[in-house]
């Protein structure tokens, strides 16, 4: 009588036998292996995220002006990649009107214009040139010139990920630093100012 049941069990089990618990194992080391991943990309700070341009020159690029943005009565000029290598350092930030933590940041780089001896030059990443003026004048305007980046290809030569972006180049043109995501007081103070009197100080290379 149990040679029928003993039948029964083994079609429904084809596998008689073999650990049910192994089969997941495989499964549980590719979740670690993801998590492992994902930790070592984006734990800490993302200002720190790598760029493959640093200790190189600044790309090659010529943005046209914020059409109507005016200071002191002058209209404010475009950026040519040349304008960086003029033996004085420079502050390139990459920020949209659109941009929540651009708002955020904007104190920091309204404090490096008023405090550093440094070109500060802004990139306006995919933005409506009315809300861009709008912006700036709001809550100030730290550039000395302002590029319009319609398609944002030039900011895509320049590594960026997502606004806002900060770079420091030296005075050969060189790019030092790079700063993704918004430039807080501690930054300010622990990061970007050290980091630009580092960029001032060093021996400049003709690129």
């Amino acid at each position: 009588m149990s040679g029928p049941a003993q039948s029964t069990q083994k079609a429904q089990d084809p596998r008689p036998g073999f650990p049910l618990g192994l089969a997941v194992i495989p499964l549980a080391v590719f979740a670690l292996l993801v998590t492992v991943f994902y930790f070592g990309l984006y734990r800490g700070d993302p200002s720190r995220l790598p760029s493959a341009l640093l200790g190189k020159p600044v790309p090659e690029f010529t943005l046209p002006a914020l059409e109507g943005l005016v200071a002191r009565g002058v209209p404010v000029p475009g950026i040519v990649s040349s304008d960086l290598a003029q033996g004085r350092v420079s502050i390139i930030n990459v920020w949209a009107s659109w941009c929540g933590p651009c708002r955020d940041e904007h104190p920091a780089l309204m404090h490096l214009a008023q405090t550093q001896d440094v070109l500060m030059a802004g990139i306006n990443y995919k933005d409506n040139p009315s809300n861009a003026r709008r912006f700036l004048g709001q809550i100030g305007n730290p550039f000395a010139a302002v590029g319009r980046d319609t398609a944002g290809e030039t900011s895509i030569d320049w590594g960026v990920y997502g606004v806002p972006e900060t770079f420091i180049v030296d005075g050969s043109g060189t790019i030092v630093y790079k700063h993704v995501g918004p430039i807080t007081a501690a930054d300010l103070e622990n990061i970007i100012v050290p980091a630009i009197e580092a960029a001032r100080a060093a021996p400049q290379v003709s690129n």
